[in-house]
Order: structure tokens, then sequence, then C-alpha cells
């Protein structure tokens, strides 16, 4: 068993806190499990919301849950919306001596009722599968080819994980998706994400997906937003600087898991993988999703400018301006136009993440960063 034990100082943190936390995240990540690990220090009443039982016991909400005390875990809450309202009228009574933990595999723009009738009563934690900061950065290579779902990740074998994302695809629109009350044909819906899946690391182009389907860019366009409320695809919006370029407004599309992308282009090994045409967007948008976990940042942006010129990431750590280009490449090539990006963006450093030994500094703003030293790179910059 992989240990999470920075996810579990997050729970503890929020808990302690709030009256009603909100682990969510895509279906099979771990969330279950990782909320029986917290329960288990504490006194806790667990109930799973695809258990017939545990659903008729919750016939009326606010009388059988506010007979409990201690931690209450409410796993699936997106099959039960009405309880968002019983949970903001128990914990608003000034003898409530429970708190709530609430499981759900979809965002709170997905599941409505979240923000709106738990405001300023939730905290909310995002969990992903597996990172390097908890399977450790060696094996990178293993988590980039099968990703971070831990049944994808743990397989036995690579055929086992594959085996196991293909099915992870059907079942989730299929099942997953009819499940948060959404009626989209599930041949669309596939179509749709294995041609995003050739997308991936673009700059979203509506129109051009919409004639490839025939169907409308209003279509597409709600598509990739339920992809991206299920924590299947993350939309990277651009950064906007005051330069004299005509900057790139449109988001860019990735797959947050680089398993499922690798399933979905069809891919049958790592082998493959590296001679694929696609590899070099894999390696950025696996990347992308490693630094945005290690450096626990809630936004990221991309910067491009249209003739020349892009910053595959852009984030904010302890007020310093941070940009990331990844290059899949042991001996990157530092140019020019990186200086000139550094100036435009009032960038305090650049660093180029890519599959090298050690890290070296090329100018005073810009240096190398291996990938199997992501963890350090928290670190790095607060010395900046």
């Amino acid at each position: 068993m992989i240990d999470r034990a920075g996810y579990l100082e997050r729970l503890t943190k929020a808990v302690g806190r709030s009256p009603v936390t909100a682990l969510l995240g895509p279906r099979q990540c771990g969330k279950t499990t990782l909320a029986r690990t917290f329960a288990e220090t504490r006194s806790a009443t667990f109930l799973d919301l695809e258990s017939e039982p545990d659903v008729r016991r919750l016939a009326n909400p606010e009388l059988s849950l506010g007979e409990l005390d201690g931690l209450v875990v409410l796993d699936e809450i997106q099959r039960m919306p009405a309880l968002f309202s019983a949970l903001r009228v128990l914990v608003d009574r000034p003898a409530s001596k429970s708190k709530f933990l609430i499981l759900g595999g979809a965002s709170p723009d997905i599941v409505r009722g979240v923000s709106e009738s738990l405001a300023g009563r939730v905290e909310f934690i995002e969990l992903a599968g597996f990172d390097l900061t908890e399977i450790g950065a060696d094996v990178w290579r293993a988590l980039w080819w099968r990703g971070g779902f831990p049944r994808a990740y743990l397989a036995d074998t690579d055929a086992d994980s594959l085996a196991w994302r293909e099915g992870f695809v059907t079942t989730f629109l299929e099942r997953d998706i009819p499940q948060l009350g959404i009626s989209i044909p599930a041949a669309a819906m596939r179509r749709f994400w294995t041609m995003l899946a050739h997308w991936h690391g673009q700059t979203w182009n509506a129109s051009e997906l919409g004639r490839s389907m025939g169907v409308s860019d209003k279509t597409v366009r709600s598509y990739l937003d339920l992809l991206t409320g299920t924590y299947m695809v993350r939309q990277l919006q651009p950064w906007f600087e005051n330069t004299a370029k005509r900057q790139v407004k449109a988001p860019k599309v990735y797959f947050r898991d680089s398993g499922l992308l690798h399933a979905l282009l069809g891919l049958s090994s790592d082998a493959v993988l590296l001679a694929h045409p696609r590899v070099g967007a894999s390696w950025e948008g696996f990347v992308i999703e490693e630094v945005i976990r290690v450096m626990q940042v809630n936004q990221a942006w991309f910067w491009a400018a249209h003739g020349g010129g892009e910053v595959d990431l852009v984030l904010m750590h302890e007020g310093r301006r941070i940009g990331i280009e990844v290059k899949f490449t042991e001996a990157p090539r530092v140019t020019k136009a990186m200086g000139r990006i550094v100036q435009d963006l009032s960038l305090t450093h650049l660093f180029v993440i890519c599959p090298t030994r050690d890290p070296y500094q090329v100018e005073r703003s810009i240096s190398v960063w291996p990938l199997h030293r992501i963890v350090d790179l928290p670190a790095r910059v607060s010395s900046l």
C-alpha cells in the first residue's frame, strides 16, 4: 500500500477547522481507501451511498445524521444531492457534535448544491492518483506510462494495467456519467474523448472538433466541461501580460492522467509510446500535473503569443512568478527567446524540466531541472 501521508495531514487540518470537508477527485483514485484510513484514527461512522442499506438509513437524513457524534463519512455523495441541504441545517445547529467528510467523484460545478448549500461551511480537498512524491521520483517512467490510478499503477503487469484502464473508460462512459444525471450517448462521448487524446497539449478549438464530429461548438464545449468537471481533463487557462505581442486567448487541454491518455491513444507498451508522434505532448502533460501537485498551487496558467513565444506553465509561489518549460530531452537547448520571455513576463525564474540527471543553472534566471528532483523544486523556488 502506498503511504499518502500528505493527504492525511491535509484532512486532519481541514476536519479540525471546518464543519464539512469535501474530498473530491475522479472515481477509483483512492478516496474511499484514504477516508477509511483517516477514519480509523478517530470515532467515525462510514456511510456508502452505493449501499442500499445505507441509502435506506438516510431516508430522513436530518434525523439519522443528527443522532451521530464524531466524524461522519458520506461516500459517493453526488448520488444524493438532497443531502447538501440537510448538512447545512445540521452543521448550523449550535449543539452539533459531528464533523462531516463527504466524498465525491465530480467537482462542485457538476454536483449542484455543494457550493450553494454549504457556502462558508465546507473546505475542499482534491485527491488525484499517485504522484512522484508518494511513489518515489526514481520510478517516474512507470508512473508516466501507467498513470496514477492505484489499480493501474499497482497492476502485476503492463498488460493488466492497460486492461484496467480500458475497463475504466467503459465504466466511466456507461455508468458514471449517467449516474450524474447527464444524458450523453456513450458512443458519442467515447468518440469525443478519443479525438481529444490526439488534441492533448494543444490549444482548444471547438469549431474544428465540432466539424470533425458533425456537432455544434456548444455540444463539444459541453463534452469538454463534463470531462473537466469529472477530473479527467484539465483546461489550462492562458496568462495575460501587458506586452506588445498578440497573445493566445483559448485554453490548452490536457489529460490529467497519462495512463488514460495512452489507453485512448491505443498504445500497448511504453516502447510504443516512445515511438509515438504524441510522446512529447504526453510527457508535457505528465510533468505539468506533477509540478502543479508538488507546488500545491490552486491556479496555474500557460502563456503563448501568436507567431512565437510560449511558456508551458506559469504559477505563483510565495509571491514569486515562476515559469516552467517542459522538454523531453536529456540536454535541452536554452534559447535567447527564453531570456526574452523571462523579461516580458517578469518571471522570477524559468525552470526547464526534463529527464536529465542533475540540475544546473544556465543563466541568472534560467535553470535546467531534472524530473527525478521534482520534490526539491518548492524549496529551490523558496530560496530564490
